[in-house]
């Protein structure tokens, strides 16, 4: 069987969304999901400002750095020094189908390439100390699922990876936005279930049209994994579910007074090296979906926080105008 650590459910890798104020916030509903970076090109990495690009806050673990590239020497280079941030997993992304990523020549025009991806899961491999997975698409544009999964699969076991994260979804490159390519291909949840029937002992993870724990429980019982992505960011309530559903830890309680003042704390600290308020606040929008006086929670973040000299008092403010019974009985 695969040595990839249990990670039956992690939040995906979303550009602009998920970066470490993002995870801190996420860290917070749940002590067990795995958490992904925003994507990291190598080039970046290698050129960029490393504690700016890479740094993270401890609480995060377990948590995992996806970069972005398609050349296995500066893709290695770009592991190495990630190495010395203590990531618990590096991805390769496989399934970003933006035009700035396009551009670069990785992402999911990598599916048309396997030999290639291949070559950079090895040279990513020889200098990690953590494993090396990668998460892909069924396809692109005309390619046939059936061949292109199994060719991508087929190609990165060889190499050595350690996990395959599916979004169960081609991507199409031409004609449909990044926007529309989460939406308008349709979903083959069941070629995802395949591919681990004839994987058995590689960890496959699926990931595309997840919306709410139920739907994940049910994926577990024909692949290892669930990633969700959206649902998590714009619904993150949900999250504090996961450690009870998924992993069944039993007293997995939300404490929300505790979150309110990590928040708090975390935006205090944000602010003292000069960051911004709405930098944390924005990502803390997508609370209390339903609840009693969530209307008014995102009215205070969204109006409050951009302030000049606004502080950590708006979350308590905002967080004030949940009513906690309701999100109680709802759970």
């Amino acid at each position: 069987m695969s040595s990839y650590p249990s990670h039956r459910f992690s939040i995906a890798p979303m550009m602009d969304w998920t970066d470490r104020h993002c995870r801190f916030l996420h860290r917070q509903l749940t002590r067990k999901a795995l958490l992904y970076t925003e994507m990291v090109v190598a080039d970046g990495i290698i050129h960029g400002d490393r504690q700016r690009l890479l740094g993270y806050d401890e609480c995060e673990h377990p948590v995992a750095l996806q970069v972005g590239g398609s050349e296995p020497d500066k893709l290695a280079e770009a592991v190495r020094i990630a190495g010395e941030f203590g990531y618990d997993e590096i991805n390769l992304n496989v399934g970003c189908p933006s035009d700035r990523v396009q551009s670069g020549a990785f992402g999911a025009c990598l599916m048309r390439e396997p030999d290639l991806v291949a070559r950079c899961v090895a040279a990513m491999k020889a200098v990690s100390d953590v494993p090396v997975t990668v998460k892909c698409r069924i396809g692109v544009d005309d390619q046939d699922p059936e061949i292109a999964l199994s060719d991508l699969a087929t190609a990165v076991v060889d190499a050595g990876v350690d996990a395959l994260w599916v979004h169960a979804r081609k991507a199409w490159l031409e004609g449909l936005s990044p926007k529309e390519n989460r939406d308008i291909p349709p979903l083959d949840h069941p070629r995802v279930y395949r591919l681990k029937q004839d994987y058995p002992n590689l960890f496959i993870g699926i990931n595309g049209g997840v919306t709410d724990l139920n739907q994940a429980v049910e994926h577990l019982n024909h692949v290892d994994g669930v990633m969700l992505g959206r649902a998590a960011y714009r619904n993150a309530s949900l999250l504090a579910g996961v450690d009870r559903e998924i992993y069944g830890v039993d007293g997995a309680e939300v404490d929300w007074a505790a979150i309110c003042a990590a928040m708090m704390t975390h935006a205090e600290g944000h602010l003292a090296s000069g960051g911004r308020l709405n930098h944390v606040t924005r990502h803390m929008v997508g609370l209390f979906q339903g609840v009693r006086g969530a209307r008014r929670f995102r009215q205070i973040l969204s109006a409050e926080a951009v302030r000049p000299g606004a502080g950590p008092d708006v979350i308590a403010a905002a967080f004030e105008a949940i009513d906690f019974a309701d999100l109680t009985a709802a759970a």
